[in-house]
């Protein structure tokens, strides 16, 4: 059983940037592929990022956030992060981290097994 905590939300106008933290406990961290997950009011839970296990050598992003945000993990730390940069209103939303072993490096929000409770994040215009 794995036991995440995002933090790091916050209110911040277009164009500036945040970093999301995502502490895990309650496992051992370097086995899971982790990945950070978006909700707005209205909308469906969409995938933004994810890395792979033990070294988080791979990463993927969702095409709306290539080239703004970047996903990374610290194994010592227990924990996972969420650069981002360039922030524009649309990405307003709860950020949720998630983890799983099986699948690798997944997009698919079914494909988790552990969710923390999520952070909210405003982008102001």
């Amino acid at each position: 059983q794995v036991h995440l905590v995002e933090s790091g939300g916050g209110l911040v106008q277009a164009g500036g940037s945040l970093r999301l933290s995502c502490a895990a406990s309650g496992g051992t961290f370097s086995r899971y592929a982790m990945g950070w997950f978006r909700q707005a009011p209205g909308k469906e839970r969409e995938f933004v990022a994810s890395i792979s296990r033990l070294s988080g050598g791979n990463r993927f992003y969702a095409d709306s956030v290539k080239g703004r945000f970047t996903v990374s993990r610290d194994n010592a730390k227990n924990t996972v992060a969420l650069q981002m940069n360039s922030l524009e209103p649309e990405d307003t939303a709860t950020y949720y981290c998630a983890a799983e072993t099986d699948y690798g490096l997944s997009a698919k929000a079914g494909d988790y097994d552990y969710w923390g409770q999520g952070t909210q994040v405003t982008v102001s215009s």
